[in-house]
């Protein structure tokens, strides 16, 4: 429990503003609007400074974290924090271009301050509010979820101490509020406390069966648990009491993870057809993207992609699986150029390594060093999210075991594992103890990954190569050959090395 404050004054560090305008022009030459006031005395954060300048901040941050080692993480991730505050933006839900799933869609916080567009200005105009009453525990509670949100889609976990605080000053001038405790599920959950994100939940629909935002965060929470029947059970009990653009989404995933691809398309088509704001148009469109590219369709993931940007061009996940379309499409150059564009506002995990493999692919000259400080960026964000009390372990290990120390990523996969048992933990484990020689161990875990039906190419692709190593060529054939064709360009790398792998195993029939 964070310690009490007068209630006359609001807490100005729960209510500290932070991030950029949603609506600020794409590229790192577009203008910066300053991050909302903050209540009291505190010094705002520094935000006018240049996308780039700011990224060559978090350059040099994750060189100097290079040289550092585990005594100085606590400062790497201090410092890349103060450079990430002025500014890294629009990180949305995002699913499996060969990473782990987040689970988030547009919803808890209020309707007004989500469909505004602008999340920065409903932070301002909440802190307004708490100037002149400090005691409303409405909008505490607010500024705790429009934290939770900020963070997520800005990819800033600075703005998850704010959210806590937030949230628990809420709760102590009302406890057990509604919409206090619906942000400590977000809040659970953007940190990958998936335990803690179900008990919120359920906390809250003891209260209030029919809460949209309880009975979404309790799909996400089961997903991320592994507990996919429980999902699938929650989402028809959301479906039933609340449908909704929320709901649909939730729904559709659940249906895709058990490989029903066409159900999941239908709910999202449906869902698209039913969303009115910016907000849930680019989310939908997005996600439809996402599972055309999931399924090797580029004409179609572009598509959509293109009606996502179009209601909001600066949402990542669809410039982000742009590129990639791009890239499956043959457009290698357009893709580079795309991924370069969000990596330069967005220095965040899953782009950053996926513009280092387009940059391994090209190999001109020059290109090797490029990928490298790409993989270096990741873990100083890495350092950030840790040092804000998010759960990074499976970041760590997706990005540690093809780029990193490899030691490193079988421990994260392994601390991952033992807290959930999900499709995405399996094939992080899986691949970890592979590259690690440990292959007779990682053949399980790759089974389990693919056990569920779910229709993903990296996962097919980690089993083949796997299966390859404990001396199953049969099935390593089956299974390379079913991940290049579902989806051929799911990796510049993870691509080329499973043609390369299926030339040796037919060599050798």
């Amino acid at each position: 429990m964070a310690p009490h404050t007068n209630d006359s004054e609001p807490d100005d560090r729960s209510a500290e503003g932070g991030g950029t305008d949603s609506s600020s022009s794409a590229g790192s030459s577009g203008p910066v609007a300053r991050f909302p006031a903050p209540l009291e005395d505190v010094a705002e954060p520094e935000s006018t400074a240049a996308p780039d300048e700011r990224v060559a901040a978090v350059r040099r941050i994750a060189a100097a974290g290079r040289r550092w080692r585990t005594a100085q993480l606590a400062g790497t991730a201090a410092l890349l924090a103060i450079a990430l505050t002025g500014g890294s933006i629009a990180y949305g839900a995002i699913r499996d271009h060969g990473g782990t799933t987040v689970a988030a869609a547009p919803n808890a916080m209020s309707p007004a301050l989500l469909n505004s567009g602008d999340i920065d200005s409903g932070i301002a105009a909440l802190q307004t509010q708490l100037r002149a009453q400090p005691r409303d525990y409405g909008s505490w509670a607010t500024l705790g979820l429009a934290y939770v949100e900020q963070a997520r889609t800005k990819g800033d976990p600075s703005r998850y101490p704010q959210a806590d605080k937030a949230l628990k000053r809420s709760l102590a001038l009302k406890p057990g509020n509604e919409q206090a405790v619906t942000g400590q599920a977000a809040l659970a959950a953007a940190r990958h406390d998936f335990k803690d994100a179900l008990k919120y939940a359920d906390q809250v629909l003891a209260e209030n069966p029919y809460s949209q935002n309880a009975l979404s965060s309790r799909v996400d929470a089961l997903v991320e648990l592994g507990r996919y029947t429980d999902a699938s059970k929650a989402a028809d009990t959301a479906d039933s009491r609340r449908p909704g653009v929320p709901v649909f989404t939730r729904y559709a995933y659940v249906h895709e993870l058990r490989g029903d691809v066409k159900t999941a398309r239908r709910v999202l088509e449906q869902a698209l057809a039913t969303s009115t704001t910016p907000g849930d148009i680019s989310y939908v469109a997005a996600q439809l993207g996402q599972l055309a590219w999931n399924q090797g369709d580029y004409k179609t993931a572009l598509t959509y992609y293109a009606r996502a940007l179009a209601a909001d061009e600066n949402y990542l996940p669809a410039l982000e699986g742009r590129a990639l379309a791009q890239y499956g499409s043959g457009d290698r150059a357009a893709a580079i150029e795309g991924m370069e564009q969000v990596v330069a506002r967005y220095p965040l995990p899953q782009p950053l390594v996926q513009l280092g493999e387009l940059y391994e692919d090209r190999d001109a000259k020059g290109d090797r060093a490029k990928a490298h400080d790409q993989y270096a960026l990741v873990d100083a964000w890495i350092a950030l999210a840790r040092a804000n009390g998010v759960n990074a372990d499976l970041d760590t290990a997706l990005a540690a075991a093809d780029h990193g120390d490899r030691a490193a990523a079988l421990r994260a996969a392994r601390a991952e594992w033992a807290r959930r048992h999900t499709v995405h933990t399996a094939d992080a484990l899986a691949w970890a103890l592979h590259v690690n020689g440990k292959d007779a161990q990682a053949l399980r875990y790759a089974r389990q990954a693919t056990a569920t039906g779910y229709r993903n190419a990296s996962f097919l692709y980690h089993r083949g190569m796997i299966e390859r190593a404990t001396g199953h060529a049969k099935d390593a054939r089956s299974s390379l050959e079913a991940a290049l064709k579902l989806n051929p360009g799911f990796s510049p790398l993870g691509s080329r090395e499973a043609r390369k792998a299926l030339k040796s195993l037919e060599a050798t029939k």
